[in-house]
């Protein structure tokens, strides 16, 4: 199938420049699998002390850049945003878009979700579409109308074909930085769902479409969730701020 698999870390409001320099030195000594890529996503002031430590130490390409957020505009009077072209300067590959802190705190739609991964994708970045749903939408058996309510916009902004170029990231917001973390088989049942609802448009683009689970993932549980058939590594938040506990993690990641 030779599916890509990716780790990524969201490092959130969290970090320094003494994280950005200790992080690359470990991560410079990580094995990882064959077909596994990792990314760290720093908040907005890293993002260039991260890429020039990368290259200081000549980080392994199967390492990426990552951004926690974009505009979905190219330049203008957007106070406070940061458009796609500053970070490519920076040596941006990714950028989480869609998280669900976004949505809930910020109150990023879905439509506005879409135009994001779109102006991602135009600018040659590789956008992790975020998706996810809270404990009561999982209580009241809702997810996958959830799921497909955030997913359909996308589609149809960016047109199916297009999925090829995107990572999506499975995120139940009540397993975010609570501890609690989905079952294996709960995490697959859903997983499953979302590649299936890919598959209905495009079946090609759906089975080569990497899926990543984020939600309390850590050293413990990373090889039990990451050995499911639909799931395609994690987007790591707490745990990818302590170096050891995230290189287990970027171990624990195969290819499929």
């Amino acid at each position: 199938m030779n599916r890509l698999s990716i780790v990524a870390a969201n490092w959130k409001m969290n970090g320094s420049l003494a994280l950005v320099n200790s992080m690359v030195s470990e991560l410079h000594n990580v094995t990882l699998n064959e077909n596994v890529e990792v990314v760290v996503c720093p908040s907005f002031p890293y993002l260039a002390a991260f890429s020039a430590a990368s290259k200081s130490v000549n980080l392994s390409s199967a390492f990426s850049l990552g951004a926690q957020n974009l505009s979905e505009h190219t330049k203008g009077a957007f106070t406070g945003e940061i458009s796609t072209s500053m970070l490519q300067e920076v040596g941006v590959n990714y950028v989480i878009v869609g998280h669900s802190e976004r949505r809930s705190i910020y109150n990023e739609s879905s439509a506005l979700v879409a135009k994001k991964v779109n102006a991602a994708l135009t600018a040659g970045l590789k956008p992790i579409l975020c998706i996810g749903e809270s404990e009561a939408e999982r209580v009241a058996n809702q997810t996958e109308v959830v799921l497909a309510a955030q997913l359909q916009p996308v589609i149809d902004e960016i047109g199916i074909e297009n999925f090829k170029n995107v990572v999506i990231a499975y995120e139940p917001v009540w397993a975010i930085g609570t501890g609690k973390t989905a079952s294996p088989e709960m995490a697959q049942e859903t997983h499953q769902f979302i590649r299936e609802f890919i598959a209905k448009v495009d079946e090609n683009v759906a089975v080569k479409l990497p899926l990543l689970y984020g939600g309390s993932v850590n050293a413990s549980n990373c090889e039990e969730l990451f050995a499911q058939a639909d799931i395609d590594g994690g987007l790591i938040g707490g745990a990818s701020l302590k170096a050891e506990e995230f290189k287990i993690i970027c171990s624990a990641a195969k290819g499929k």
